[in-house]
């Protein structure tokens, strides 16, 4: 039972007996839940209150869970917000869509019950074990303030998903040594999440991409892993 702390789930799942079941079971785990039927209930829902994660089908009256996604990505104050997608396309392309958009996570129906709830503990778990009360990290023009979950390239704020941020802080905390893709998804995904092969390149895409100017500080090694390096210019 997850009785440490009522964490509020809000549930985006337009077939309400399914909803009403997720919601039911996860009040039972010890959480805080509420339940909505299409996107932009959803929107408005998410961005009025303050939910520690986000359970969210694809397929959706209105805006789609997609849109939802990239909305909450979009918004600095919800870009951290983890994010499980719930759909019944498990097709590796769609995966990788909702990873690419920021999801933390992705399961696809149907799920049995406790797998789902497990998932929900392990990405909350996740979110909970990002450190505090330490001093900002600089790496070349990378700077990574980890009380505030945020990060600047040059001075300009960089908005960074969770999974994201997660990834860099673990490349950070390697001090240029190599990580494994093995190591990358133990530290920002969890071993207790089934993940595809391509799962960790596609959010190091998508933390280059949002790195801009520093986006060749994250060097691959070819099969190796990656490492995080002060200086851009600096061959693998």
């Amino acid at each position: 039972m997850a009785t440490m702390s009522r964490k509020r789930i809000i549930v985006v799942e337009d077939e309400r007996d399914m909803a009403d079941l997720i919601a039911m079971r996860l009040t039972k785990e010890g959480y805080h839940v509420e339940a909505v039927h299409d996107g932009d209930s959803a929107l408005k829902k998410i961005r009025a209150g303050k939910f520690d994660l986000v359970l969210l089908d694809v397929m959706l009256p209105g805006i789609t869970g997609m849109d939802v996604l990239r909305e909450m990505r979009n918004d600095p104050r919800l870009s951290a917000t983890p994010v499980i997608m719930l759909t019944a396309k498990s097709a590796e392309a769609d995966v990788l869509a909702g990873l690419r958009t920021g999801a933390d996570d992705y399961v696809a129906k149907p799920f049995n019950m406790s797998v789902l709830a497990a998932r929900v503990n392990a990405v909350l778990r996740r979110a909970a074990a990002l450190p505090e009360g330490a001093e900002p990290l600089s790496i070349g023009p990378i700077r990574i303030d980890r009380d505030r979950h945020a990060v600047e390239v040059d001075g300009e704020a960089v908005s960074l998903t969770r999974t994201e941020f997660r990834m860099l802080m673990a490349l950070a905390a390697a001090r240029g040594k190599v990580l494994s893709r093995s190591q990358l998804v133990d530290e920002t995904i969890g071993l207790d999440v089934v993940v595809t092969v391509r799962t960790i390149d596609v959010h190091l895409t998508a933390l280059r991409r949002k790195l801009g100017p520093a986006r060749d500080c994250v060097k691959t090694v070819r099969g190796v892993g990656y490492r995080l390096s002060a200086d851009p210019n600096e061959i693998s």
